[in-house]
Order: C-alpha cells, then sequence, then structure tokens
C-alpha cells in the first residue's frame, strides 16, 4: 500500500512538474516587482476587492513608502492598504494589525519582528509568514469588504492583538490628531477611524472621508488598552491622535486566536456591517477555500499553452496585477462618500462604486484587457465616472483618494468611455457621458476648480490656437507645464469625443473635434523630425536636444513623445517623410537606447512599425521587451506598474496583440509568447464562447509571422477587428525564424488611422 501511494505521489510530482496539473493560482510569484521600481505588494484580496492586505515592512501613508519591499528584513504587521499597486503615491484611510508576544512595543519599527521569504506562504487568497522575534504564526484570508486573521501563539501571559490606524506624521500630507481607536472587552471589539488626506492637490487637507475598520476577536482578553504619541493607556477604551488599540491574552502553547475585520469608507457601522455579512463566521479554511476559487476563475479567462514555467509566472502574475484596480468604494449595501467636496453618504444603485482610476495609465491596455476578461466590471467603471461628474461638476482626469487630482494630464476617462462604447458596451446614460465629456474638452473651469483638477488644463488657449504654447504656465501641482505632452494627449481624446459624437448622430460635433484631432501637427517642428515646445507668436524652443527631457514633456523626452499620435499615424508618417523614414527613424529610437519601457508613453510604440509595412519589426521588437522588461522574481518589473498597466501590457503582449489606439475597435498584431492562449468570453457581453490566438511553431527563435488565417480565412493585415472577438473564434499564426517582410507590408494591410495609408 505505501509503494503504490508513493507511485501515485511521484506520478503527480511529475506531471506538475511538467506544468500539466497547474492551475493559473499555482504559477502566481507576488513577490514580482516589490523590489527595485515595480512597487506592488502581495496583497490578499478578491478581484478588485476594497480591502487588501499585506505584509508591511514599512509604516506610514507617505509617498515612496511602498507597505512591502521585498529587501526589509523586518516585519511590522498586515496592513489593509488603500495603496494604489505600482505606483509611487501614499497610502491612505490604512489600518495594521500585528501580533507579539512579551513586553508590548507599539511602535512600528520597534515592534517589527524578523521574518524569512522561505516561511511566507503569499497567494492572493492566504497570506502566512512566521514572526521569528515571538514564535508566533500569523495568516490572513478575506473577502472584498473584510479580513480573518489567525494568529497561532506560544505559551504566554503577555500575548497581544495590535489594530493601529496608520497616520503618524512622516510629511506634509499626513497629519496627526485626528485617526481614533475605542476598544471592548465585554464584546470583544477594537473600533476605529483613520482620516484620508488629499494628495497632489491642497495636500494635507482632508479627503473628506475617512477609512474605518471594526475588527472582534474570539477570545476573551486578559487585558486591553490604548495608545497614542505619548504613550501606551492600560485599561484606556478610547483614544485620538495617534493612537491603536490592543488586547492582552493568557495562551496555551499552540493555541489560536482569531480576529474578523470588516473595513468601509463610510462609517465604523458600515465596517461592522460588512465584516459580519461577508464573514459572519469564524470559517477561516471556508473563506480561504472560496476566495482560492474565485481566484482561479478570474485568472482561468485566459488559459495558455506552450512558452516557459518563467513565461507562465509573468503572465498570471500580470493578469493578477491588472485585477486589483480600480477598486471596489461602495459597501455590501451600496454606500459610498460622495466624491471630492460632496459630504453626503450616497448610494449606487445597479452598479458597484469604484475609485482609484489610474486612468493615464491605463486607459492604454489595462481598461482593454478588463474589456475581455471583466466585461461585466466596465459598466461600474463607467457609471462610477459619470456619478463622479455629477457630484463635482466634472469629470475627473485622474480620480483618486474618491478626489479630483492635478495628477497627470490628458483627458483619458474619454477613452475609457467611447473605447467600451465602440466595443459594444453600450447599456449606459450616452448622452449624460457625452455631455461631460465634451465639457470637459470645450470649457474652462473657474480658476478656484481649474486649481483643483476640475476639467482640461489650458482647454482655452489650446482651442484658440491648436496647441498649448510655452507662455501658459499649467497650474497643477505636479507636471506643471507639459504644453507638448497635453497637446498630443488632448488630439488623442479629441479624436475618441469625434468618435463618440459620430454614434451618437452629432454630425456638427464630429467635423469640430476630428479637425481638433490634427493639432498634434501643430507641436511637430518639421525642420527637426521631432515635436517641440512652441510660442504664442509660433517660434520654437531653443535650445532643442530631443535625447534631453524637457518641461513641456511629461516624464520622457522628444524622442519618445514624437511617436504619441495613436489615432493618426499615418498622418505623423506622412508627416516624417513617408514609411522608409518612419522605420529607420523607430530603428534609431531602439538602437540608441532611447525607448523607455518602464513609463507609459513608450507602450504603443514598439508596434508602430505596422503601420509602415514592417510588422516584423514589430514582432522582433516585442519579443525582445517580453524578454528584457519583465522577469520572474521580486525585480521583475522595470518599472512602475501603474495600477495594473505595465502588466496588462504583457498579458496582451504575450497573447499577440495590443491596443495602440483605444477608442478604434481593433488590435494590432505582434509576437504571441504562447502557442495558444485561449479567452474564455461573458455569454452575457459577448456572442462567441472563446477566442483562440494558436501561434503554430511558437518559440523563442521563432518569432516571426510567416503567415495568418483568421476563422479559416488567409489574414494579411497586420490587425484584426473587435468583432472577430465578440463573435468568438480563432486567429491562428504559422511562425518561424525568419521575418516573412511580405505579410502585411503592403498599405492597405495597415491598422486604421485618420489618416488613409498611401
Amino acid at each position: 500500500m505505501r509503494k503504490a501511494c508513493f507511485c501515485l505521489f511521484m506520478l503527480t510530482f511529475t506531471l506538475a512538474s511538467q506544468g500539466a496539473s497547474k492551475t493559473p493560482l499555482e504559477y502566481l510569484d507576488l513577490h514580482i516587482g516589490t523590489k527595485r521600481e515595480g512597487n506592488t505588494f502581495p496583497g490578499v484580496c478578491r478581484p478588485f476587492g476594497l480591502v487588501k492586505f499585506t505584509p508591511q515592512t514599512r509604516a506610514g501613508e507617505v509617498k515612496g513608502d511602498i507597505p512591502y519591499h521585498y529587501d526589509d528584513a523586518r516585519l511590522q504587521g498586515i496592513r489593509n492598504t488603500n495603496f494604489i499597486s505600482g505606483s509611487a503615491v501614499p497610502d491612505y484611510g490604512s489600518f495594521t494589525i500585528m501580533a507579539l508576544v512579551g513586553p508590548l512595543r507599539v511602535n512600528p519599527s520597534e515592534r517589527a519582528s524578523r521574518f524569512s521569504h522561505e516561511e511566507e506562504v503569499a497567494t492572493p487568497y492566504y497570506y502566512a509568514v512566521s514572526l521569528q522575534d515571538y514564535d508566533v504564526k500569523l495568516e490572513v484570508v478575506s473577502t472584498v469588504r473584510a479580513g480573518h486573521f489567525r494568529f497561532t501563539f506560544p505559551e504566554s501571559q503577555e500575548a497581544y492583538i495590535l489594530v493601529q490606524p496608520n497616520n503618524t506624521p512622516k510629511a506634509e500630507h499626513t497629519k496627526a490628531g485626528n485617526a481614533s481607536v475605542a476598544v471592548d472587552p465585554d464584546s470583544l471589539e477594537i473600533i476605529g477611524s483613520n482620516p484620508a488626506f488629499r494628495y497632489y492637490i491642497a495636500t494635507g487637507q482632508s479627503a473628506g472621508f475617512s477609512g474605518h475598520f471594526a475588527a472582534v476577536v474570539n477570545k476573551k482578553p486578559a487585558g486591553f488598552g490604548t495608545w497614542n504619541a505619548t504613550g501606551v493607556e492600560p485599561n484606556a477604551r478610547r483614544n485620538s491622535g495617534q493612537p491603536g488599540a490592543f488586547f492582552r491574552f493568557a495562551t496555551r502553547a499552540g493555541e489560536t486566536i482569531e480576529l474578523r475585520v470588516g473595513a468601509s469608507f463610510t462609517s465604523i457601522e458600515q465596517a461592522r456591517r460588512n465584516r459580519d455579512t461577508e464573514v459572519p463566521g469564524w470559517d477561516f479554511a471556508g473563506i480561504r477555500r472560496k476566495s482560492r476559487d474565485l481566484w482561479n476563475q478570474a485568472l482561468s479567462r485566459i488559459t495558455v499553452k506552450g512558452g516557459t514555467d518563467d513565461d507562465r509566472t509573468s503572465f498570471y502574475t500580470s493578469l493578477y496585477h491588472a485585477l486589483l484596480l480600480p477598486k471596489v468604494f461602495s459597501d455590501v449595501d451600496g454606500s459610498y462618500p460622495g466624491f471630492a467636496d460632496d459630504q453626503e453618504i450616497h448610494k449606487a444603485s445597479g452598479f458597484v462604486y469604484h475609485d482609484d482610476f489610474s486612468v493615464w495609465d491605463t486607459y492604454r491596455a489595462l481598461h482593454p484587457l478588463l474589456l475581455l476578461v471583466e466585461p461585466s466590471r466596465t459598466y461600474d467603471f463607467i457609471n462610477s465616472m459619470l456619478v463622479k461628474a455629477e457630484q463635482g461638476g466634472w469629470l475627473p482626469i485622474f480620480p483618486a483618494w474618491n478626489n479630483y487630482t492635478t495628477e497627470m494630464i490628458g483627458d483619458h476617462v474619454i477613452s475609457v468611455i467611447v473605447d467600451a462604447y465602440r466595443k459594444g458596451f453600450t447599456r449606459f446614460d450616452t448622452e449624460k457621458a457625452y455631455r461631460y465629456v465634451r465639457k470637459n474638452a470645450t470649457e474652462m473651469a473657474p480658476a478656484s476648480e481649474y486649481q483643483d483638477g476640475k476639467g482640461r488644463r489650458a482647454v482655452d488657449i489650446y482651442q484658440k490656437l491648436g496647441y498649448v504654447p510655452l507662455e501658459e504656465e499649467v497650474l497643477s501641482a505636479f507636471h506643471t507645464r507639459a504644453q507638448v505632452s497635453r497637446t498630443l494627449e488632448y488630439a488623442y481624446d479629441d479624436y475618441c469625443l469625434a468618435q463618440f459624437a459620430r454614434e451618437l448622430g452629432k454630425p456638427d460635433d464630429y467635423r469640430a473635434f476630428i479637425r481638433r484631432a490634427s493639432n498634434y501637427k501643430n507641436i511637430f517642428d518639421p525642420s527637426t523630425g521631432f515635436v517641440r515646445g512652441r510660442y504664442t507668436d509660433g517660434s520654437w524652443v531653443a535650445p532643442f536636444n530631443p535625447a534631453e527631457k524637457a518641461p513641456y514633456i511629461t516624464e520622457a523626452t522628444p524622442w519618445v513623445y514624437t511617436w504619441y499620435v495613436p489615432h493618426d499615424v499615418q498622418g505623423l508618417i506622412q508627416l516624417m517623410g513617408g514609411r522608409e523614414v518612419f522605420v529607420r527613424k523607430l530603428d534609431e529610437l531602439f538602437e540608441r537606447e532611447l525607448y523607455r519601457h518602464g513609463n507609459e508613453p513608450s507602450h504603443q510604440i514598439a508596434y508602430l512599425y505596422n503601420y509602415a509595412g514592417a510588422p516584423w519589426k514589430t514582432q522582433d521588437r516585442v519579443r525582445r521587451i517580453l524578454a528584457s522588461e519583465y522577469n520572474p522574481g521580486p525585480a521583475g518589473l522595470a518599472g512602475n506598474d501603474d495600477a495594473g498597466q505595465m502588466s496588462a501590457w504583457y498579458v496582451l503582449s504575450a497573447m499577440g496583440f495590443y491596443t495602440v489606439c483605444p477608442g478604434n475597435p481593433v488590435y494590432e498584431i505582434g509576437s504571441p509568447l504562447f502557442t495558444e492562449s485561449r479567452i474564455r468570453l461573458e455569454p452575457s457581453h459577448y456572442q462567441g464562447k472563446e477566442f483562440v490566438i494558436e501561434a503554430r511553431n511558437a518559440s523563442p527563435k521563432n518569432r516571426y509571422v510567416q503567415s495568418v488565417t483568421l476563422n479559416g480565412q488567409p489574414w494579411t493585415k497586420s490587425w484584426f477587428p473587435h468583432s472577430a472577438i465578440t463573435q468568438g473564434g480563432r486567429l491562428v499564426l504559422e511562425m518561424g525564424p525568419k521575418p516573412n517582410r511580405a505579410w502585411g507590408s503592403r498599405p492597405e494591410d495597415a491598422p486604421p488611422s485618420l489618416t488613409l495609408a498611401e
């Protein structure tokens, strides 16, 4: 019998080692991006969950202080973080839970325990770690709005569980004296609130809401108390300022104490309701099992074959990162705090309210990806944007912390809405949406609101001149000028708005905005072949070095931003002097190593060869980027993940396609990493059951497309329409080791563009 069991074990082990029996979850490495520039964290959550529990190695809600850094050696607790994954912005309204044994230490750095990555179990549905200094095992699982902790203690008369709002002041935007806690040893509960503060605009002022929590334990404590900046207060039931609260227990060796906690952005009572609704009992294993099943279901909407284990690890971890944001912001009954200066509590009806839209990043690949794998949430996202516009008066540019912000540029909520609409997601108030997107594009907010992040910057002068001149000192906390980048991005947004106007039967608006879509030409200097800063009188800024960063360009150089004309690549080709010049210049960008994949302005560039009759070069460049910029391990991301945009680029590109111009319902073909990628489509939104990309013979060597068929018919175009996905079907690419320079090379094979290919 033992021999039979051993043989069965070896067979199972062999199959698993070959990848035959692995689920998508088993490929995840949640440490990817937690070192160097990725700024990700190993979050225990449900997809898009309001709560995200992560091990905390760095305290505070301060810009640049990510909650978890792989190289840190000590663990301060488990934080329910609202940190925007992959960003460099502060956390807000968060709280941390910690267990320790021995003398009570409440300061995060003083109470922190040594831990080992070898003893971590980090998955989206379960996290466990040994706190080595205290001989305590800490475990956590979660639902959408609540968490369930389990602490296994040694024998001790001084076993503690601590709960702390994270508002220790470390920067100008974090104010002390506003958080509060209360402890009730009779109801076994610790509750509290942590006000959120605005960032980017009105820095340090209240965001108008707080992060609330309500935690309950399953054992009566032997003692309790609170603390603040002045010290620990045993038996105190309330505290404020920079507070925390604790329960003390007498424990047997191996005794487990459990804690359930709910979170809310509306009230402590709602946090309690969220907890008792989603975690009604003490079934830790049941929550873990349900979360595991939900994550496997979410990740299995795309299945891949071929590639290596490392490829699949990068792929599924990227997909996990793409399913974190925008986050659920409303309670189980739909309650959520009003947006920006609206101080009322609202209830979402018919949708789930979401926030933390890093739209300057995520309109490019994340939202197009979510249309495929999480289509039902599209309406949650759009309706959330529209109620923000109703409550604040303007469609937001970059809504985060449930507020307007002046961070980043462009007006890409328009792109998200129009891309969804043109791909068949039309069941929302389109007239309301059109009214607000048009307002952003044509009206200037009053000075006080203009500085609060409402509406496009410099829209009046943009409409008058057709570009934003250098004299326009754009008011913003960051990117205070960026006149050239704004002109380019507004032109793209105007193109999307023109498509919306045409779809809704508004021909006059269509003609007006489609003319504005060519405004990018006004800041292209033909004497240099680059976009360049320009004054009101039409003269160009000097001196000029396109390889150097300039204040009129956002987070890049003219060498990079010149390629940002996603809606009219053919027009850009003509400005540059034709296809051959365009291709040579693209080659120079890559050969001089001026391409920077770690920041979003570069993300569409590798696919632009498709427009100039050289798709084989797109295939080569994309494969190089997939191999060099994404790898398993903590340093596996080359730049901030920015709410999943970097990861979404990988997911789409590894399957073999990308969205250069969201708002156009087409996808540019690249070079599939896997021999097969299968997207399972949601029946309520798609007519077909699945869309399959088959890349025959694909390998690191065989990266070049030889020929393509779409649903069995020859396909010579270097793109395919969204309708091919909607209906379900199969895209088959024959791959080989050498370029087929004829495939996709004709002008008529190029992806659609505002200017027709010649």
